[in-house]
C-alpha cells in the first residue's frame, strides 16, 4: 500500500491531544485530515524536539470506489528544522526487495517515522477487498543537498512487493510557511487500489533523537508562533478532484 504513506508522511504531520482536522466533500468523494503536533509547549524560539503525526481518510458517500489520488502537496509551518544531517542515512539500494520488519531491521538507526497505509483493491471478477500495510519512513542522503526521507511500504496483491518513494524537502519563503513537499504517487496494486487511508508519525521513534554536545536533538524541531503550527495540504486525484485544506496544531508557550 503506497505512499499514502506521505500523507502523512510528511509530514505529513502530526501526533497528539488536540488536533487541527479538516473534512469536506466533492460530490460522492469525501476527505477527512488531521494534524497534530507534540508536545505543545513549546519556547519562543531555537526549538525542541517533536513529534508530527498525520491521519487522511478518503470514502465516498454512495459506497463506491473512490478515485485513486494523483498527488499530495504540503507546505509545512517554518517555525522549525529538519536535523537531517545529525543522524543516520539508509539508501533505496539497502531497502530493495526488503519486507517492513526486514527494512526496519536493516536500516534501524535511520528509522525517523512509522505508520500505516489502507487501500480499497477493486479487481475485475473480484468483489472489493482491502489491503494494509506497515509504513517505515527513513532518513535518507540528501538529494541536490536538501533532506531526503525514504517512505517504505510493502504490498502482496497481485504479487509481492516492495514500494519505495524518496520525499524531498525543500526550503521556502513562503509567509508563514517554510518547508514544502511535493510527492506523486504511484499505482496501487497494479493499478487496481485506491487509497483509502494514510496514517504517520514522524520524530517518535527511539532514532529520531539522539544526543549531541550533550544536548538532545530531534530529527523534526520546533518552536512556538502564534500559538500554533500549520500546514497547508493539497491532494489531487485522477479524476481531477482537488481538495485544499489549512490545518493547525496548537502549540503555547512555558509556564
Amino acid at each position: 500500500m503506497r505512499k499514502a504513506v506521505v500523507l502523512a508522511g510528511l509530514m505529513a504531520l502530526s501526533l497528539g491531544a488536540t488536533a487541527g482536522g479538516a473534512s469536506s466533500c466533492i460530490g460522492p468523494l469525501c476527505v477527512s485530515s488531521t494534524a497534530t503536533m507534540m508536545p505543545r509547549e513549546l519556547p519562543k524560539s531555537g526549538g525542541v524536539p517533536i513529534s508530527l503525526r498525520s491521519i487522511t481518510r478518503v470514502n465516498t458517500k454512495d459506497g463506491s470506489t473512490p478515485p485513486t489520488l494523483a498527488f499530495i502537496d504540503f507546505l509545512i509551518d517554518k517555525h522549525g528544522r529538519v536535523n537531517s544531517k545529525a543522524f543516520p542515512v539508509c539508501t533505496e539500494a539497502k531497502l530493495e526487495g526488503t519486507t517492513p520488519s526486514q527494512a526496519r531491521k536493516r536500516c534501524a538507526g535511520a528509522l525517523i517515522g512509522k505508520g500505516s497505509g489502507k487501500a480499497l483493491v477493486t479487481m475485475p471478477g473480484q468483489a472489493p477487498f482491502t489491503i494494509t500495510s506497515p509504513v517505515s519512513l527513513f532518513n535518507a542522503p540528501p538529494t541536490g543537498g536538501k533532506p531526503t526521507v525514504i517512505a517504505h511500504a510493502y504490498e502482496t496483491v497481485p504479487a509481492p512487493k516492495t514500494l519505495l518513494v524518496p520525499i524531498v524537502v525543500e526550503r521556502v519563503a513562503k509567509a508563514r510557511y517554510g518547508f514544502h513537499v511535493h510527492v506523486e504517487m504511484p499505482e496501487v496494486a497494479g493499478g487496481y487500489g485506491a487509497p483509502i487511508l494514510a496514517e504517520a508519525t514522524v520524530g517518535a521513534t527511539a532514532a529520531a533523537t539522539r544526543k549531541r554536545n550533550g544536548k538532545e536533538v530531534g530529527f523534526i524541531e520546533a518552536y512556538c508562533s502564534g500559538g500554533r503550527l500549520q500546514v497547508d495540504g493539497k491532494l489531487r486525484f485522477t479524476n481531477g478532484d482537488f481538495f485544499p485544506a489549512t490545518l493547525t496544531s496548537p502549540c503555547h508557550f512555558p509556564g
